[in-house]
């Protein structure tokens, strides 16, 4: 039971900075300020933490990120109002995707130990 609580704790602890990014689009309007938290944030929370590979993960999640978001939105199946990147989404979605995404591996391992 303490085994569970303590992976449960952990999960919260990884997911609290990804749901202040999402409250942070509201409140910050501008797509590169919000750009520059983004980085400062995940700057600073990958110098608390570090996980092996993570920055390559991050990478990876931001180019693929990228990559789909340009075909949803160019195929018509997501339209944004902030269009900061390409014309086409705002700046920041796919550095937010890109940390989720290592946030979304760090639980995998937390839930398979």
């Amino acid at each position: 039971m303490k085994n569970i609580q303590l992976k449960i704790k952990q999960i919260i602890l990884e997911l609290v900075p990804v749901v202040v990014m999402i409250l942070f689009i509201p409140i910050i309007q501008n797509d590169y300020v919000l750009l520059l938290v983004y980085g400062i944030m995940i700057t600073g929370l990958f110098l608390i933490k570090y996980v092996k590979l993570d920055w390559l993960f991050f990478t990876f999640a931001l180019i693929a990120m990228t990559a789909s978001e340009t075909l949803f939105v160019s195929t018509g199946v997501e339209v944004f109002k902030r269009n900061s990147l390409f014309g086409l989404m705002p700046i920041w979605l796919p550095v937010l995707w890109a940390y989720a995404f290592v946030v979304m591996r760090r639980v995998v391992k937390i839930l398979e130990n």
